[in-house]
């Protein structure tokens, strides 16, 4: 069995202007792995994320996702839109505010990418379309439109329309943070039902209770690097870095999670 990890990100950096959002970034991510990216605001997760699936081109480091690796900085050429365009069909992103098609049932948005991207045939995309549905419990919607649906619908319909494409790896860009509070758990089911599965996931959330149950490692980022990263339970359990601490205590005493041993205030 091939034991190479699935995503590996050696020296990565980016900034925008003078802006340094990401500094040196060193990760792997396993074969059915799932990792939870945690931090403040603006501490760089949701650029990581991007930089993964080159949703924002990198300015130095290493990107590869399976078999397809790319390098960033001086003398480096940049991959071609055809060549980006066939690398993100294999890396499912799922953002923060859905992005459906809003002149698209949700059946339709589904099939959308499988037709226009890969060719398939129009009943053979339907067919599995309405199984993703299914499998996020929607089936009932097929024929709504997202103007329709709640947040917590749309962002199931985001799911299944980014599985569509049968990536190997799965992005979650913060995807319950715009929805209602009591949307928030049929989102998180479908994304636990998916781990459950084998799939390789990177997420970027504050759901610190949901992290510590279904993530297998979380890496804790502030200010554009990686200040601690561990299993899951044993970085939001005890935390090692005051930072960590500090951060996670906020959520502690709200009740989200476990007591944090020596957690700052």
């Amino acid at each position: 069995m091939d034991t190479q990890s699935k995503i590996e990100i050696v020296g990565l950096r980016k900034q925008f202007g003078d802006l340094v959002v990401l500094k040196d970034i060193n990760l792997s991510v396993d074969q059915g792995q799932v990792v939870a990216l945690i931090g403040p605001s603006g501490s760089g997760k949701s650029t990581l994320l991007r930089c993964i699936n080159l949703l924002v081109t990198p300015n130095g480091g290493q990107v590869r996702v399976g078999a397809d690796s790319f390098a960033f900085g001086s003398g480096t050429k940049l991959p071609g839109t055809r060549e980006l365009a066939r690398f993100r069909a294999g890396t499912g992103m799922v953002f923060q505010h859905f992005n459906l098609f809003p002149h698209m049932t949700a059946l339709g948005n589904v099939m959308e990418a499988p037709v226009t991207v890969r060719g398939t045939p129009k009943a053979q995309a339907r067919e599995k379309a309405m199984a993703l549905l299914a499998k996020v419990g929607l089936t009932d919607k097929a024929d709504e439109y997202p103007s329709r649906l709640s947040g917590g619908q749309k962002q199931r319909v985001a799911i299944a329309r980014a599985l569509a494409m049968e990536p190997d790896v799965m992005l979650f860009d913060e995807a319950t943070s715009a929805l209602d509070p009591e949307l928030v758990g049929e989102v998180l089911a479908v994304m636990q039902k998916l781990a459950s599965e084998g799939m390789t996931m990177v997420i970027v959330t504050h759901e610190i209770a949901f992290a510590r149950e279904v993530a297998d490692r979380v890496i804790f980022m502030r200010d554009g690097v990686v200040v601690e990263e561990g299993p899951a339970r044993q970085v939001i359990d005890a935390p090692r870095e005051a930072a960590t601490q500090a951060f996670l205590g906020h959520f502690h005493r709200g009740g989200a999670a476990q007591p944090v041993a020596g957690a700052v205030s």
